[in-house]
Formats: C-alpha cells, sequence, structure tokens
C-alpha cells in the first residue's frame, strides 16, 4: 500500500468573499476596525485550506497583516484567499483584500496577509494534507515565497521559544 499524498490544483481552493461595511463593523472614525478585517481573513483563510485539505482546519499563525487604506462605512469589500504552499499538514493561504466605494467607482488595495493553517484529523492531531501543484507562473512563484516564509517563521518561532525559556 502506497503513502502517496493526492495532489490539486490551486485554482481547486480559491475562495472570494463580499463584505459590505456595516455601522458595527466601524469605529468612530467610521472605518472599519482592524479586527474585522482580521476576522474576514480568518474566515476565508479557513474556508480555502479546507477546500484544499477536505479535513478540519485550525489557524496556526497571521503573519505579515498589514493594513494599507482605511474602509468606510458603505464600502463593497472584496476578499480572496489563494492556497500559496501545502506543507506536510499544514499549509500557507494568502489573503487579499480589495474595498470598493461603489458610489465614486473607486477599488482600493486595503489590507494583505499570510494565514498558516493546520489539517485536524478526528482524535485533534495534525493530519496530511494533499500536495500542491502550482501551475502558472505567478502559482509557481507564491509557491517559492510562501517556502522562504515558512523558513522566517520556524526561525522566529525557535527564537521566541528559546527567549521563553531564558
Amino acid at each position: 500500500m502506497t503513502n502517496k499524498r493526492k495532489e490539486k490544483k490551486c485554482s481547486e481552493s480559491i475562495v472570494q468573499m463580499t463584505e459590505v461595511v456595516l455601522p458595527q463593523h466601524t469605529n468612530s472614525l467610521g472605518t472599519v476596525f482592524g479586527g474585522v478585517v482580521l476576522s474576514w481573513v480568518d474566515i476565508a483563510a479557513a474556508i480555502c485550506a479546507q477546500k484544499h485539505c477536505n479535513k478540519v482546519v485550525v489557524t496556526a499563525s497571521i503573519d505579515a497583516m498589514n493594513f494599507l487604506a482605511p474602509i468606510h462605512l458603505g464600502w463593497i469589500v472584496n476578499i480572496r484567499a489563494t492556497l500559496n504552499y501545502a506543507f506536510k499538514t499544514s499549509c500557507e493561504v494568502g489573503v487579499r483584500i480589495e474595498a470598493e466605494n461603489a458610489l465614486q467607482q473607486e477599488h482600493h488595495h486595503t489590507a494583505s496577509a499570510y494565514v498558516t493553517m493546520v489539517a485536524i484529523d478526528s482524535n485533534g492531531k495534525p493530519a496530511l494534507i494533499p500536495t500542491l501543484t502550482p501551475q502558472s507562473e505567478e502559482e509557481k512563484r507564491r509557491a517559492l515565497q510562501a517556502q522562504r516564509r515558512r523558513k522566517m517563521r520556524l526561525l522566529l518561532k525557535d527564537k521566541q521559544n528559546s527567549d521563553i525559556d531564558d
């Protein structure tokens, strides 16, 4: 019996969500709370990873969360999540947030993040996931960058753990 992992394409797990900024999403300046954006990022990343893994997934980390521009009350928010790389039991999902002022016909790239999700088996332990087969040059570039970011995440994690032990 072989232990070969199933292969999947990036296009099989892409997630596109749309939200509208309502009063409960905003702060006293009339712009969306960062935590609301983080919630949307986490949801989109989880759906993307779950589609790839066909398993329950949990968030291991959110890194490089960059807020680039405010999102105002009444604007439309478009969230796109794409699997960048599948490791053994975890995967990196890139999430891009674009805000749209439909009245002014303006579009703004407002936030980006990289989210690491871990697949969980029925016993609550990390589970093997399918490999990812990038097709386009863009997908190959994102896969290479994801591998580099993972090395940096692991180095940072080791450093943080050694700092805690001191």
